[in-house]
């Protein structure tokens, strides 16, 4: 599947070439091609294109077929399974992040409510210690304890998130990006090689 990415105007197009449109979709769903899953080599291979691309221009992709006719029925089946495939990855990818909000939420739950329990009992130790310098050495030991406790919690709301975030949204500019179906063979040179079965 020889490729190409170039610019029209105020978007960036990708340009891929395929013997016949089946190739672009996973050989081992069994589901119809409007309902099947993209071949994984050319996800990897249009996601990576679309990290590059830049930010806040849209995306367009045009599949070139070089022994099979163009037709609008595979015109339009292409487009409605590009779209729906990055639509349903967009939202699984959305839901990931909710979910570890949530794991963040009840991490930090547990984290404070740690927290306070070292605290609690390093200040009843200290009473109890006869020697000061002790009491103040496991006092200080079990606060350590507690902020270690909000460690993850702390890395969830920090840096977790954010890359998800922004995968999330290149999903969705790719669930949007126009989708053409021409069966003009891309010319010698213009092209990069991705190989799918």
């Amino acid at each position: 599947m020889p490729a190409g990415a170039s610019e029209f105007g105020n978007g960036t197009v990708l340009e891929l070439q395929v013997g016949e449109v089946r190739q672009l979709f996973n050989a081992m769903d069994p589901a119809p091609f409007r309902e099947r899953d993209l071949d994984p080599n050319a996800v990897t291979y249009i996601v990576e294109w679309g990290r590059e691309a830049p930010a806040g221009e849209p995306l367009g992709l045009i599949v070139r077929l070089s022994r099979e006719p163009a037709t609008s029925g595979n015109a339009d089946m292409l487009r409605d399974a590009v779209h729906t495939y990055f639509r349903q990855r967009a939202v699984a990818t959305r839901r990931q992040l909710r979910q570890l909000f949530r794991v963040g939420r009840i991490s930090l739950l547990i984290g404070i409510a740690f927290l306070a329990f070292v605290i609690g009992v390093g200040e009843y130790l200290t009473l109890r210690i006869d020697k000061e310098s002790y009491g103040y050495l496991v006092k200080e030991s079990l606060i350590i304890a507690g902020w270690v406790a909000l460690w993850r919690p702390l890395e969830i709301f920090l840096y977790d998130w954010w890359p998800i975030r922004a995968e999330a949204k290149l999903l969705d500019r790719l669930s949007e990006m126009d989708v053409r179906l021409i069966d003009e063979p891309l010319p010698g040179h213009a092209a990069a090689a991705l190989a799918t079965p």
